[in-house]
């Protein structure tokens, strides 16, 4: 496997890592599994309480002593209200079908600022963001505690940016991915992975992570020979064993094709890939009807738990990539240590049938 600048910053054996998909599908197995198998595990945890991150930190440190990432989303607009009663309105027929209060239907007393403050008492070693960036005199005080830093980028501008703040590595982040598109600028270009990636390492210094539809070790090769120092994944983790992604959610991953996802705002307001379900469709009839993210996040987010304690597939969100037919059922770390193998057997088979003097 090839040493990059990537491995060395973070202290990992082989620069792959595991993408903090927010939700309730990364958890300190998953994340130790990755970064027992050489790779950098990431901790989910955009939408966890203060209090939640900190359990979590305290979990991942029982099963490894390897560095590990904590992912965040920035968002630093106050919430409008009025604007999510009404979105409850509109949303009651989906409430009265899974008995869900209004009560239950609320939104978070803390901030990123919160959450951040935990990472930097906890002494992560790794901040990973994705929707924002952090003030300047922020990311200057989390350097002078030592913390490292991964940004996320969906166009050149925004990774040139992030440079310019002094981030460590910029993921860029192909269409292709699965999940929320983790930009900040207003308008996200839509870029697929093979334009973006050799584009945005072509106007950085700093270590560029590629991310969006890399499943196997083939993809891996191709992100180096785009220039990339390391890949990022998500959607190739979620069928793994630890991953607490719903047994119906990994066995739409497993029978899907590369037409089963789509992009969507309809479940929290800012565009994600997943896959396509009956939730996804009828909310997305009347996209005026959605609320901005994150408000129409905390206002689908009961219907979509709610679906998932009772097993039923057509009202959860089911995130993925457009690589999902690529998923395993294996454990993390084996996931990790085949694409290394695969990356390896891939760079010796170009080498053997390459034509080139």
């Amino acid at each position: 496997m090839i040493n990059t600048a990537l491995t060395e910053i973070f202290r990992i054996e082989f620069p792959i890592i595991q993408a903090g998909m927010a939700g309730k599908v990364t958890n300190a197995k998953l994340v130790s599994s990755v970064c027992h198998g050489g790779g950098l595990g990431t901790l989910g945890a955009g939408y966890m309480s203060p209090e939640m991150i900190r359990y979590h930190i305290g979990e991942i440190r029982k099963l490894t002593t390897r560095p590990f990432a904590v992912n965040l989303l920035i968002q630093d607009e106050e919430y409008n209200k009025e604007m999510f009663e009404e979105g409850k309105k509109r949303l009651a027929p989906y409430y009265k079908q899974f008995k869900i209060s209004m009560d239950e239907v609320v939104l978070p007393s803390y901030t990123w600022r919160d959450q951040l403050n935990v990472l930097i008492e906890e002494q992560v070693e790794i901040f990973s963001f994705a929707f924002g960036v952090p003030d300047e005199s922020t990311l200057k005080y989390i350097r002078s505690k030592g913390i490292k830093t991964i940004g996320t980028a969906t166009s050149v501008k925004e990774a040139c940016f992030l440079e310019e703040i002094g981030i460590d590595a910029v993921v860029a982040q192909g269409l292709e991915a699965g999940g929320h598109r983790g930009g900040f600028f207003e308008s996200d270009p839509l870029v697929g992975s093979l334009a973006l990636i050799p584009q945005i390492v072509d106007h950085l210094q700093i270590p560029v992570i590629a991310a969006g539809g890399i499943m196997d070790g083939r993809g891996v090769v191709a992100a180096f020979s785009l220039g990339a120092s390391g890949v990022q994944l998500g959607t190739a983790f979620l069928s793994t064993f630890e991953s607490e992604a719903h047994p119906k959610h990994k066995e739409a991953l497993f029978s899907s094709t590369e037409r089963s996802t789509e992009l969507t705002t309809a479940f929290s307001g800012k565009l994600a890939r997943g896959l396509t379900n009956k939730l996804m469709k009828e909310l997305s009839e009347d996209l005026s009807s959605i609320a901005p993210y994150p408000l129409q996040h905390y206002l689908t987010a009961p219907i979509r738990q709610k679906a998932t304690l009772v097993n039923d597939e057509r009202y959860m969100g089911m995130w993925g990539g457009q690589g999902s037919r690529y998923c395993r059922l294996k454990s993390a770390h084996s996931v990790v240590r085949d694409i290394i193998r695969e990356t390896n057997e891939t760079i010796k088979q170009l080498s053997r049938h390459s034509s080139l003097s």
